[in-house]
C-alpha cells in the first residue's frame, strides 16, 4: 500500500509507567535519586581523572570516556521520562522522536564496545603486563574510542532510517522513550524488514562484544589462578570485579530485551528491562 493510503502521525505519546497508577510519584522520587546519584557520581569520575595526573592510564581513560557517554546516555532518555510521571500523556513529535531513538542508539553501541575496550584494556594489564605501555599505547586507546563512536554512528543511522522510512498508524508507544520495537509496532505495514535488520545489528553489537569479552576474560581468569599468593589473587581480581558486574547487567537485560522472538514480547517486560539498562547500569 502507499503511504498517502494512511492518516499521516505527526506525533506519539508514552504510555510509560501508567500501569502503575498512584505509584508514580514513588517511582519519580527513586528515579530521580538514582538519577542524581548516577550524574554525580559521573561528574565526579571525569573531573578527579582529569585533575589527578597519577590517573592519566587507559583504565581511567576509558573509564571518564564510559562515564561521560552514560552521561549524555541517561539524557537522552531520564528527563523525558521523569516528566511523563508528573505530567501524563506528553507528546513528543516525529523528529522528536527521531532524534531520541538515534542518540539512544549511537550512546548505548558505543556504551558496549566501550565495556569491550575496557575489557580488552583488563587482558592486557593482567596477562601482558610487560607490554602493556606498549599495547594500550595513547594512540591505539584513541583508536578503540573512536571505534566505538564510529561504531554507534553507522548502527543509529541504520536504524533510524529504516524505521522512519515506515508509515505510522498508532500514536501511543508502550514506553518511557522512543525505543526500536515500541515504535515499530506503530507502523502501518509488514515489518518483516526491519525487524530482520533490527536483529542483526543487535546480534552485532550484544554479541560480539560479550564473545570478545568472554575471551578476555578467560585468559585473565586463567592468568589470575596462577598467581601465587592469594593477596595478589584479590587484588588482581578487584580490578576487574566492577567492570564485570555492569558487563553481566548490561548485556544481559539487553539480550532479552532485544534478542527475545516476537512471541514473547511484553509491554511491561519491555518497560522493567529497559529501567534497568538506563538507568540501573548507569548508576553501576
Amino acid at each position: 500500500m502507499q503511504r498517502k493510503n494512511f492518516t499521516e502521525v505527526t506525533e506519539f505519546i508514552f504510555l510509560g509507567f501508567s500501569v502503575f497508577g498512584k505509584h508514580q510519584i514513588t517511582l519519580f522520587v527513586v528515579f530521580l535519586t538514582i538519577y542524581i546519584i548516577t550524574l554525580t557520581g559521573n561528574v565526579v569520575i571525569v573531573t578527579i581523572i582529569r585533575v589527578d595526573h597519577h590517573l592519566h592510564t587507559p583504565m581511567y581513560f576509558f573509564l571518564s570516556m564510559l562515564a561521560s557517554s552514560e552521561t549524555v546516555y541517561t539524557l537522552v532518555s531520564v528527563p523525558r521520562m521523569l516528566s511523563g510521571l508528573l505530567f501524563h500523556n506528553q507528546p513528543i513529535s516525529l523528529a522528536g522522536c527521531a532524534s531520541q531513538m538515534f542518540f539512544f542508539v549511537l550512546l548505548a553501541t558505543n556504551n558496549c564496545f566501550l565495556l569491550t575496550a575496557m575489557g580488552y584494556d583488563r587482558y592486557v594489564a593482567i596477562c601482558n603486563p610487560l607490554r602493556y605501555t606498549v599495547l594500550m599505547s595513547k594512540a591505539v586507546c584513541v583508536m578503540l574510542v573512536s571505534g566505538s563512536f564510529g561504531t554507534g554512528l553507522v548502527m543509529a543511522v541504520l536504524h533510524v532510517a529504516a524505521m522512519f522510512s515506515l508509515p505510522f498508524c498508532g500514536t501511543v508507544v508502550e514506553h518511557f522513550f522512543c525505543d526500536i520495537y515500541p515504535v515499530m509496532k506503530l507502523s502501518c505495514i509488514d515489518t518483516t524488514v526491519n525487524e530482520m535488520i533490527n536483529y542483526g545489528v543487535s546480534s552485532f553489537v550484544i554479541l560480539i562484544p560479550v564473545s570478545l569479552i568472554f575471551i578476555s576474560y578467560v585468559f585473565i581468569i586463567s592468568t589470575i589462578l596462577k598467581i601465587a599468593s592469594t593477596e595478589g589473587r584479590k587484588k588482581a581480581f578487584a580490578t576487574c570485579a566492577s567492570h564485570l558486574t555492569v558487563v553481566i547487567v548490561h548485556y544481559g537485560c539487553a539480550s532479552i530485551a532485544y534478542l527475545k522472538s516476537k512471541s514473547e514480547d511484553s509491554a511491561e517486560q519491555d518497560v522493567l528491562l529497559s529501567v534497568t539498562y538506563t538507568i540501573i547500569t548507569p548508576l553501576l
